[in-house]
């Protein structure tokens, strides 16, 4: 089958490697029909993190038809058309049942990895994978899009809103203008917020947040993006913060635009090793935030909420590339000529 190899930074390839293969009895093999680049991906092609050269790629997302199930997997069936959540949650252990199986207990390989690619195997599907009602024929590209979503960027954004606690009438501000960040406009809004403020350079995101329901854009970083956000909250600041990007100004940040008292939501992968803490004392800050849950809000909330057309996440893809091309998939989102690149496997 074609896999997704990262060979050195600034460069991945498809090469063709055996078809993965059950290993234990809650293993599930997925036919990947539509998969993505993520932000998190770019960490290790732009150089960032050290990764192994001529390593499997760490896509995570992916969409597709079950292939072959383990002989533990008994929700599931070869046929059915599911999204798999980047989280693998066994959904019983206290982590799980609290909602938050970014954290599950009983598994140590909880994450998701090799979704850029025709097959991958899914392990401890039992769960914590979504069956999406028919087949993927049955939905319009624009709705596959919306529920590949779903596998990361918009349950990660619901994760941002949720963790900061957001609560109708608050005003937030979501620090970070990817597709997570541009989700997490999409979660403030579904949680009652009454103004969300929007962090962000792009012309073409900032229109695509003030889709969403942002109500304000900032364009200004670091002291300058604090000084403004406090401008248009006359001084006092927001009630609850979403952290979606993970660097260290980010963060930063997210501390100063917050309210004493505010609730920061941080979902960004971290990417900032020295933080003081003594701000957040004195401001009584709460940080709070890591692994999405998504299968959780996805059962409970979200796949719903894209069926009905409620909500349109998809929008955050706006380039397609075939597998083949995931070169350019890549190269596109690393330039920011794409929010989020879009893979058609099939």
């Amino acid at each position: 089958m074609k896999d997704t190899i990262f060979i050195q930074p600034g460069q991945v390839a498809i090469e063709n490697v055996a078809k993965p293969s059950i290993q234990f009895p809650d293993d599930v093999i997925i036919h990947v029909l539509r998969a993505c680049v993520c932000g998190s991906d770019l960490w290790g092609f732009r150089g960032q993190d050290d990764m192994a050269a001529h390593a499997q790629n760490s896509g995570h997302e992916a969409i597709g038809v079950v292939d072959t199930v383990g002989d533990a997997i008994t929700t599931l069936v070869p046929g059915d058309f599911v999204i798999a959540p980047f989280t693998h949650g066994c959904g019983h252990c206290a982590a799980c049942r609290a909602g938050f199986e970014g954290g599950c207990l009983s598994h140590e390989d909880n994450f998701s990895n090799g979704a850029q690619a025709e097959y991958m195997r899914y392990q401890h599907g039992e769960w914590s994978l979504i069956k999406v009602p028919g087949k993927p024929e049955d939905y319009s590209e624009e709705m596959l899009k919306s529920l590949l979503s779903l596998a990361d960027v918009m349950a990660t954004g619901y994760h941002a809103a949720r963790t900061a606690n957001v609560k109708p009438g608050d005003t937030v501000v979501v620090v970070g203008d990817g597709a997570v960040g541009l989700c997490g406009v999409i979660a403030a809004q579904m949680r009652g917020a009454k103004r969300i403020i929007i962090m962000s350079r792009h012309a073409d995101r900032q229109k695509l947040a003030i889709e969403f329901g942002a109500t304000d854009v900032v364009a200004e970083r670091g002291d300058d993006g604090v000084v403004k956000v406090m401008a248009l909250t006359q001084g006092v600041g927001a009630d609850a913060v979403l952290e979606c990007v993970g660097t260290e100004q980010s963060v930063d940040t997210a501390v100063k635009v917050g309210r004493p008292g505010a609730t920061i939501g941080r979902v960004g992968v971290p990417h900032n090793p020295k933080m003081d803490l003594t701000p957040l004392f004195f401001r009584n800050t709460t940080i709070a935030g890591g692994p999405a849950s998504v299968t959780t809000y996805d059962k409970k909330l979200l796949l719903d909420a894209v069926l009905k057309g409620e909500i349109h996440p998809g929008k955050i893809f706006t380039k397609s590339f075939k597998l083949d091309d995931v070169q350019a998939a890549y190269e596109a989102m690393d330039r920011r000529e794409a929010i989020k690149s879009y893979l058609i496997v099939d």
